[in-house]
């Protein structure tokens, strides 16, 4: 793993950080370097599986460098947001569309997607400095190269509907360096506005 920027920036702020990491096909490479290349602890949320043995398999994955912890998304945000308070770093992937609730059709690349809305109230709320994070897998299976990035300027600006609108145009601005790095099968185009199909 070959990191560029500084992903040790979380550490050294006084702020709680928020990690912003799209949907990227590297994406829990990013989750892991995030642990190993500095020291604040850090915290996700996940698709808590049906199947118990896998569900078992995925938690094991996800804290087996330690320093972390993983909340199921059915579980209340109370204790995510306690670990935030207490210095916790929070993994957070903000291209995802849970429906109309707490979001906003946004462009993305012209087209309306259903954009949480939640990521930029949570940052506002906790005066949290966002990190976007994005990796890239290296061809030939020769390793992966994990960016961070400068902190978004003036996010969370106190509007969420604006944020949403930044954060769509930071994500087409990074896919368009790396099209074929991105996972394109993830339904983000799934909640449509009414009457488009």
């Amino acid at each position: 793993i070959h990191v560029e920027g500084e992903v040790d920036l979380a550490e050294r702020s006084e702020r709680p950080v928020m990690w912003l990491v799209p949907h990227f096909m590297a994406l829990d490479v990013a989750g892991a370097s995030v642990l190993l290349f500095q020291k604040k602890k850090g915290a996700s949320i996940y698709q808590q599986q049906t199947n118990a043995v896998m569900d078992a398999v995925m938690r094991r994955g996800r804290l087996r460098l330690g320093n972390a912890v993983i909340f199921p998304r059915s579980d209340s945000a109370k204790p995510l947001i306690r670990e935030i308070r207490q210095g916790t770093g929070f993994f957070n992937l903000p291209d995802m569309d849970f429906g109309e609730r707490d979001a906003a059709f946004v462009p993305f690349f012209g087209v309306p997607a259903c954009t949480l809305l939640a990521p930029a109230k949570l940052a506002r709320s906790l005066d949290m400095v966002v990190l976007p994070l994005t990796v890239a897998m290296l061809p030939g299976g020769r390793g992966y190269v994990l960016t961070a990035h400068p902190p978004l300027a003036d996010c969370p600006s106190g509007d969420a509907l604006a944020d949403a609108h930044t954060l769509n145009r930071w994500l087409e601005e990074r896919i368009r360096e790396q099209p074929a790095q991105y996972l394109w099968v993830h339904k983000r185009f799934k909640t449509r506005p009414e009457g488009e199909a």
